[in-house]
């Protein structure tokens, strides 16, 4: 193991929450008829499942940090029911169809969940909007567009005086409203999640696995205080699989930052002019993606990088972050002058995994051991419906939505040997943001 889950201790969403008190610690032997790696909305979604197939049995549900800590808790909290833009692309119809259909069955999952155990997570039918800034953004709105009557879905313009009284600026020339998409507030909704699991699943935080080995058919997952033994293992650790073994040269390390503001006084709303709950992204993918939340927040994401010493050897130090958030606040005062005075007040990263082929894995990895890896930058809808999916999948538990997510996945392809690829995504990266520059 080289790299070991260590985010920043900056995010604002996990912040703004009331912590719970820590779960146990892996420490002596210990052994599990289940074992699931990973606390995000995937592996979240993995021991629910398997809990409600397999009351009777020991569940182990084992995450490096806290809940809510990592990649599942640091996005920008759009829980998207449409395929992604390239995944809107693919010629199969049918292949989209499955997508949508599978994203909204997740959004129904938690959005009874969120219900049925009264998870405080600002969860809202909020919809999306895709807005452009100019020509390049316009001319990729013209094509969502296109993308979006092939696949039948409904869609609303939104111009001028329209937009700028929900968004509270007139920066955006237009957009397309989506009112599929919900939006929450990531690290307490994943927080909750990880506080109403079934009995038989025992949550185990702040536990980094440092060596996984085979003795006997079963599996052994070693901490620094501590080692589980298993029959079956379920991976939902995104980009850390490739840290055990598996997916290795398959996947991509990518980190993505975000800044938002404290919440906005009356003084301020009355400045601002704008609507609260609302979540944009940018119809060109390199653009920026911003949220007024639903306790007056604004939030600002953008910049990519590709991160190859990721975890604990993170590249992304105090200076490159206050380069961020100094470029972040440029995009916040473009759009909104008139709150100058609002300072940011967290500025912080995440890191998910992306394939060259835009492909998520599915499935057994080894004898087993199973995973869902890869979200491609989709993670809280994706992350659920995988989740359960694949605990289905162990138990041999047939069904249609199972056999859509195995038609619809597949074998992330092989990258160029480093130094070349660290080159040439951070090249690709870098042009993208130069050609978007008029929509950042």
């Amino acid at each position: 193991m080289i790299h070991l889950p260590n985010d920043d201790a900056t995010c604002g969403w996990y912040h703004a929450i009331t912590k719970t008190p820590e779960k146990p610690r892996l420490t002596g032997e210990q052994t599990a008829d289940y074992v699931v790696l990973g606390g995000g909305f995937a592996g979240l979604a993995m021991a629910r499942r398997l809990a409600l197939h397999a009351p009777n049995a020991r569940i182990i549900l084992i995450d490096a940090q806290r809940i809510g800590q990592g990649a599942s808790g640091r996005n920008s909290g759009f829980v998207i029911d449409l395929p992604h833009k390239f995944s809107l692309e693919h010629p199969d119809p049918a292949h989209k169809q499955k997508l949508l259909k599978l994203n909204r069955s997740a959004i129904d999952q938690l959005s009874s969940l969120v219900s049925k155990y009264k998870i405080d997570c600002q969860w809202s039918a909020a919809g999306k909007y895709q807005g452009a800034v100019g020509e390049r953004g316009e001319a990729y709105l013209d094509h969502f567009e296109h993308l979006m009557k092939d696949l039948g879905e409904p869609y609303q313009h939104i111009n001028g005086d329209d937009l700028s009284k929900v968004l509270g600026t007139n920066y955006y020339s237009r957009a397309i409203y989506t009112p599929g998409g919900y939006l929450v507030q990531p690290a307490a909704l994943a927080c909750g999640l990880g506080d109403n699991l079934p009995d038989n699943v025992e949550v185990l935080e702040n536990s980094p696995i440092n060596n996984l080995s085979k003795e006997h058919g079963k599996w052994l997952l070693h901490s620094k205080h501590g080692v589980v033994k298993t029959p079956k293992l379920l991976l939902g650790t995104s980009i850390f699989t490739r840290e055990f073994g598996f997916l290795k040269n398959r996947l991509l390390p990518v980190m993505t930052f975000a800044s938002w503001t404290r919440p906005l006084n009356d003084d301020e709303m009355k400045a601002y002019t704008g609507l609260l709950d609302w979540g944009l992204t940018p119809a060109d993918h390199a653009g920026t993606t911003i949220r007024m939340t639903a306790d007056r927040r604004i939030l600002i994401r953008n910049t990519y990088k590709h991160v190859d010493k990721y975890g604990a050897s993170s590249t992304v130090n105090e200076n490159v972050r206050k380069q961020i958030q100094d470029d972040h606040r440029k995009v916040f005062l473009a759009r909104y002058p008139q709150l100058i005075d609002v300072p940011f007040t967290h500025s912080w990263g995440g890191t998910y995994a992306i394939s060259r082929n835009f492909t998520n894995f599915f499935g057994e990895l080894d004898d087993g051991v199973y995973a869902s890896a890869c979200d491609n930058g989709v993670g809280i809808a994706w992350g659920t419906v995988s989740g359960t999916l694949l605990a289905d999948l162990v138990m041999g538990e047939q069904s249609e939505s199972l056999d859509d997510i195995q038609h619809v996945t597949g074998m992330p392809s092989l990258n160029p040997p480093e130094p070349f690829l660290g080159i040439g995504v951070k090249s690709r990266i870098s042009l993208a943001k130069w050609l978007s520059r008029s929509e950042i």
